[in-house]
């Protein structure tokens, strides 16, 4: 029943708010269960209304409200930067529902909402997850946003960067930014709570993820971005000592996380947590960023006036006491693993699982490439040494007796190529994957801005399941290295899947997102792509497409 203080929908379905005051960052909701969903807004009070503001939330079975089934007086929690965030419980599985918020104050009115509960055993033969990552603000328009809102997804996994933490001009700017208006708010790097606050605001305002959010729920994990770049558990990459406390830094940054991408826990820190999805899928959405993970290893610490200290290296690669999920999440995800009769174990990941594994030597110009050396010289190394190893590879492939030891040791000399990732983390990615033995399992995973399909294999070679790695929402892939030469990024990419024995496919030049669907009898993803991010153009194309059976 419809309060006493609506007497028509009509009232307030015209209404039009102020700019100064209403809902300008829309409606989302967040982690759907089988039978409860939260709901989030926040609200701008007009310069007249004194003391907390009070809202009502309506919630029905039909877009025009006739069938209200929830209508309740929420209150803005100032303390919080003016939102709002309701679990609300009783609702019922696999059913869509409408709803909204509203000050009969003002007649303020949001735009309505579109959520959906998940479905219980028996009550869906398949599940829809758009999954994806990455989106700088900065780098131009979110039309991948805008695809997924006209897709058919049940749900949005989203691994993480949400926001980009740097100041304009900083990572991610380039010749859209200016032409698009898309300068980062506020100007300076985030690391003040007003800071972040100010920067989710601005992405929140956004066409096309505020109608994302409108139209399907999200589940989600932070990456390191949300705090900085190359996050851990006790620092940052790009935390400096001139910022303050990176540990004050952390907790702002976690503090506006929740305010505006509300999770289902009970400490703000511990995002982990597993949602059972119609007995077909157990997600299991990780922190593999700040809650335990121990600091990064950087190759060029190890960097000698000879070379690489192979051995220092591997000593501290190899360390059993390493962990990028910290003790207690890792026993979590262990009993979950083991619990869970679930057909598809669904681990979302916010770093590549599968082994990126490249001979040594090319991992060497990479690296430079890397650190901004591309001299022509450089990058004429580069080639030369990709078109030799492949050529060999090919040659071993083919099983040709005349490869000798010293070519086969190009190839089979291999290092991890991104430390960043689970490879920087290998004893207890075998950990995990011992866990996971004889259930089939599926990473999916972010961070890297380019779209992978792997195997995951443990260190004796044998599979223990599959990866499906999502592109960037707008963030640079591989380009932003090699350059934007279609012919040079389609070399790459195959010289790649050539030279790692695991990698089946690599898109190192698009932005897009996965459509990862889960049935009773096979797990499907399909790459899909939109065609640019200069213009506000949703279409898409599927380059890839991969299924598990």
């Amino acid at each position: 029943m419809l309060p006493s203080a609506l007497t028509s929908c009509e009232v307030i379905d015209d209404y039009i708010p102020s700019k100064d005051f209403g809902f300008s960052e829309g409606v989302a909701s967040f982690d759907p269960t089988q039978d409860r969903v939260i709901l989030w807004t926040r609200y701008t009070p007009a310069a007249y209304e004194k003391g907390k503001p009070e809202l009502m939330l309506d919630v029905a079975r039909d877009r025009e409200f006739k069938q209200v089934l929830v209508s309740q007086s929420v209150e803005i929690d100032t303390a919080s930067d003016n939102t709002v965030n309701v679990d609300v419980s009783n609702l019922t599985s696999n059913t869509k529902y409408y709803y909204r918020f509203r000050s009969e104050g003002n007649r303020a009115i949001s735009v309505v909402g579109e959520t959906k509960t998940l479905p219980a055993a028996g009550e869906a033969s398949e599940v829809k997850m758009a999954v994806v990552s990455c989106a700088n603000y900065q780098s131009g328009l979110f039309n991948v946003y805008g695809a997924v809102a006209e897709s058919d997804a049940d749900v949005v996994v989203h691994l993480g960067d949400y926001i980009y933490e740097y100041e304009i001009g900083g990572y991610g700017t380039n010749e859209l930014t200016l032409a698009l208006g898309r300068l980062h708010h506020p100007a300076g790097e985030t690391i003040t709570l007003s800071d972040y606050r100010a920067r989710y605001r601005q992405y929140r305002r956004d066409e096309q993820l505020q109608k994302l959010h409108q139209l399907k729920p999200f589940i989600c994990v932070w990456d390191d971005h949300e705090v900085a770049n190359d996050a851990y558990e006790n620092g940052a990459l790009n935390h400096q000592p001139g910022e303050g406390s990176y540990e004050t830094r952390k907790l702002n940054a976690i503090q506006a996380w929740h305010e505006y991408l509300p999770a289902r826990v009970t400490d703000n820190a511990k995002i982990y947590r597993n949602f059972e999805i119609a007995s077909l899928v157990n997600l299991m959405m990780l922190d593999t960023r700040i809650v335990g993970r121990d600091k990064q290893l950087y190759y060029t610490d190890y960097i000698t006036p000879t070379g690489l200290d192979a051995a220092a290296f591997l000593a501290a690669w190899q360390n059993p006491n390493r962990t990028i999920l910290g003790s207690e999440q890792r026993s979590w995800l262990m009993s979950t693993l083991g619990t869970s009769s679930a057909k598809w174990q669904v681990l979302g990941s916010q770093v590549l699982m599968a082994k990126m594994f490249v001979p040594a030597e090319l991992l060497l110009i990479i690296g430079q490439i890397a650190l901004g050396n591309a001299s022509p010289e450089v990058f004429a190394q580069f080639t030369s040494a990709v078109t030799e190893l492949v050529t060999i590879k090919v040659r071993i492939l083919q099983g040709d007796p005349t490869v000798t030891a010293t070519e086969r040791a190009r190839i089979e000399t291999v290092l991890p190529y991104n430390l960043d990732a689970w490879d920087g983390y290998p004893v207890e990615r075998e950990i995990v994957y011992a866990a996971a033995a004889g259930k089939k399992l599926i990473s999916l995973a972010g961070d890297t801005h380019n779209a992978w399909h792997s195997d995951l294999t443990t260190v004796s070679g044998t599979r223990a399941g599959v990866e499906f790695a999502a592109s960037s929402v707008t963030s640079p892939g591989l380009e932003a290295l090699f350059g934007n030469d279609p012919e040079t990024i389609c070399g790459l990419e195959q010289a790649l899947t050539i030279l790692i024995d695991d990698l089946h496919y690599l898109n190192a030049s698009d932005r897009g997102y996965i459509m990862a669907s889960f049935s009773n009898s096979e797990a499907q993803a399909e790459w899909r792509f939109v065609r640019t991010i200069a213009v506000k153009n949703t279409s898409t194309f599927t380059e890839h497409s991969a299924s598990e059976g």
